[in-house]
């Protein structure tokens, strides 16, 4: 297997995390966007819309979307269990993936898309959607915030994809956007440490 990176993208994080999780090595080979890499016939056969990351297969399939990535991962290397562990826990651990990726991922990725140079002239770049997204960040980590409260981890006492994709979402929302969690919010304070602490978090 080969891992189509992109180091700075939350969803190659994301993917990067959970092999990482799995104890499993995958080698990885970065694609550079800014060079247009990803739009060459070669790479688009491998994903047509020429995102990234793309997991490719020893027999020559190609999986491509994180957290598609992430499901063929836990179906083929089971333990540690990423995704729940029955039918209930399973449900509920995509619950709260979907959540994160709706209330954290997705408008972190928004904001950046929105404001950031990279994306000048690749984009229609709308400033008043990434303020309105921006304010809504405040209300999302208030949320979670008391969703967490008397729990260790996102979908409750064991660590899982939910809480990689947060993290992910955590961590370029710092690191590009300039987005902290506030010191007011200590449950979920609380879990950032615990995951930023996990030998995985820089995967």
């Amino acid at each position: 297997m080969k891992l189509y990176d992109l180091p700075p993208s939350p969803n190659a994080r994301r993917v990067r995390i959970f092999i990482a999780e799995k104890g499993l090595d995958i080698p990885t080979e970065p694609v550079n966007m800014m060079t247009g890499e990803n739009k060459t016939e070669g790479y688009l056969a491998k994903n047509s819309l020429g995102k990234m990351p793309v997991l490719e297969l020893d027999d020559g399939s190609c999986i491509s979307e994180s957290a598609s990535i992430c499901r063929y991962l836990e179906e083929t290397h089971p333990n540690p269990p990423l995704m729940g562990t029955d039918a209930l826990d399973r449900s509920q651990v995509d619950m709260w993936h979907r959540r994160m990726e709706f209330e954290l991922l997705n408008p972190m990725i928004t904001i950046f898309v929105h404001t950031g140079d990279m994306w000048k002239g690749r984009v229609t770049q709308i400033p008043e959607l990434a303020e309105v997204t921006m304010a809504n960040m405040q209300a999302s980590m208030e949320w979670l915030d008391q969703e967490l409260e008397g729990k260790e981890f996102i979908a409750g006492h064991t660590y899982t994809v939910a809480d990689i994709t947060a993290q992910c979402a955590f961590v370029m929302g710092k690191a590009a956007l300039g987005i902290r969690i506030p010191e007011s919010l200590a449950s979920l304070t609380d879990w950032w440490q615990r995951v930023c602490t996990r030998p995985t978090a820089r995967a």
